[in-house]
């Protein structure tokens, strides 16, 4: 039995410790060298809520440990304890290096070595590269005139440990999300970090960029630094751990050799269930074309695209970056024009000035940026649910029908299974999956003719990637006709009835899953 009660079976088989071996050999425990981290038994409530109950958990100097676990399992409570912001429920023990601490605060974690980079990376937007790299090393001390000089030889540096070079002096903000992960670890390693926590790190990344960071996380693992990776993307989990510690309903599952377990596994360890992997393709070729684009071309981002989406079909769409996959998406949105070609509607060509007339038009667009396009953060779900279709609740002209918002509100979030306090919560208090049907009720408020979604699933969970695409393959049932962007393979594999391939702003290939192998389509793609 593992911690919490839940058994391991099958060839994923819980590792038998820090390094895999037999915890009863005294000479191999003599060998080894105490882990860098180690918590046992840590517990933690808020209110009459369990956190994190009787969890186990240690990870060795220079090992890449991955921490797995579906929205709410408690990976961030976990991380919060470890780095001084949460103190855990009496009787738990942590040790560094062998060494037992207790009351710990963010300033000694910090002392201790631990670094978390969260998901928002938590850098400063307009300052420069060679700042925020090098802040950490100005942090208690009394003012003074920064050094730029020494700034500059620190960052460069860091940045050189991993391989790396980018202008000192450019603003933070400026930088891709990838950059900005490099600048966010530099800045560990100047603080001197022997475990270091990645929260997300690659949730906004594309498959190249991914494989960029992964190359990072190695070279941290060869200088002896600790790593603790969490993701939702399981099968990076995979290539990149030794070890996994699943969580579940804020209990310890058991801790897996990754080179043991399959993703699937994985996934049916986090959630307690069975996911489905079926290939749900259909024909949808003798339905009615609904949105169709011939000979589209825009200098610089692609070229002489031609295809259609028919009725009740989800069409998939994939490729590497700089495919012009959103690119395209925009321009189906009226957010951008194109210099050629035309795009119809029912068979009447469009003429998109703006997004409101493609949303007058019938089409919807999910961005893949959920956090900054999908949703007004400093609002309520209610507020977000119904931003799309406020002309339809006026009442009189100026006032908004109170009683018609609560029940176009209630009808979506009892539809799209939207977990809620109350409707009238800030939408931030949401998971991820949670935020992502808010997005889309929100497009599905306007009744669309087409929906267009753009890397659905970023930042979501297994589990609830699974819901989400259950209400897509719904809406498809429907009728509607649903254009799926993914740079994830599987995603599209599993979801569309058919899939193009884009490669350098073109269409390169068309693929029918049911016709088609993942493996082979994977190779066509990454080739």
């Amino acid at each position: 039995m593992t911690a919490g009660g839940a058994t391991a079976a099958g060839p994923d088989r819980p590792a038998a410790g820090p390094r895999g071996e037999d915890p009863g050999s005294s000479a191999a425990a003599a060998a080894a060298p105490p882990p860098a981290l180690r918590l046992a038994g840590i517990s933690k409530n808020f209110g009459g809520v369990d956190a994190l109950v009787d969890v186990d958990f240690e990870v060795s100097p220079g090992e890449i440990h991955c921490l797995a676990g579906e929205n709410g399992s408690g990976k961030s409570t976990l991380i919060k304890i470890v780095s001084g912001v949460y103190q855990p429920n009496p009787g738990g023990v942590i040790e560094f290096g062998g060494q037992r601490y207790e009351g710990l605060t963010p300033g000694m974690a910090r002392r201790l070595g631990v670094q978390v980079i969260w998901q928002d990376l938590s850098l400063f937007p307009h300052l420069g590269v060679a700042e925020n790299i090098a802040f950490e090393q100005n942090l208690g001390l009394l003012p003074r005139p920064s050094r730029r000089s020494a700034m500059r030889r620190t960052a460069r540096e860091m940045l050189g440990r991993l391989g790396f070079e980018l202008d000192l002096d450019q603003p933070v903000r400026t930088l891709s999300i990838a950059n900005r992960q490099v600048v966010a670890i530099c800045r560990a390693l100047v603080a001197e970090a022997s475990i270091v926590f990645m929260d997300e790190p690659t949730a906004s990344l594309t498959q190249s960029e991914t494989g960029s960071l992964l190359e990072v996380v190695r070279r941290l693992s060869a200088a002896g630094i600790a790593v603790v990776f969490v993701s939702h993307r399981l099968v990076e989990l995979i290539e990149i751990a030794k070890r996994i510690t699943v969580l579940r309903d804020s209990r310890r599952v058991g801790v897996f050799e990754a080179g043991t377990i399959t993703h699937h596994r994985l996934a049916e360890l986090m959630t307690g269930r069975a996911i489905d992997t079926t290939v749900h393709a259909r024909d949808r070729s003798g339905e009615d074309a609904v949105l169709e684009v011939r000979g589209l071309r825009r200098e610089g981002e692609y070229e002489d695209i031609s295809c259609a989406v028919h009725r009740g079909e989800i069409l998939g769409m994939t490729g590497l970056l700089g495919a012009g996959r959103t690119e395209l998406a925009l321009t189906l949105f009226g957010m951008t024009r194109p210099d050629a070609g035309e795009v119809r509607l029912d068979g009447a060509r469009l003429a998109l000035r703006s997004n409101r007339d493609a949303i007058d038009a019938g089409i919807a667009y999910v961005s893949e940026d959920r956090l900054t396009l999908g949703l007004v953060q400093a609002q309520s779900i209610a507020d977000n649910v119904v931003v799309t279709v406020l002309e339809r609740l006026r009442r009189l002209r100026w006032f908004i029908d109170s009683d018609a918002k609560a029940r176009a509100v209630g009808d979506w979030v009892r539809h799209l299974a939207i977990r809620v306090g109350t409707p009238e919560d800030p939408v931030t208090t949401l998971s991820g999956g949670n935020q992502q049907r808010v997005v889309l009720a929100k497009w599905l408020a306007t009744t669309p003719r087409v929906l267009i979604l753009d890397s659905p699933t970023v930042g979501v969970d297994v589990g609830a990637r699974a819901a989400i695409f259950e209400i897509v393959r719904d809406l498809a049932e429907r009728g509607m006709a649903i254009l799926l962007i993914s740079d994830e393979v599987p995603e599209v594999y599993h979801n569309a009835d058919r899939i193009l391939h884009m490669r350098g702003g073109r269409i390169a290939g068309e693929y029918r899953p049911d016709e088609t192998s993942l493996d082979t389509l994977e190779e066509v793609i990454y080739d």
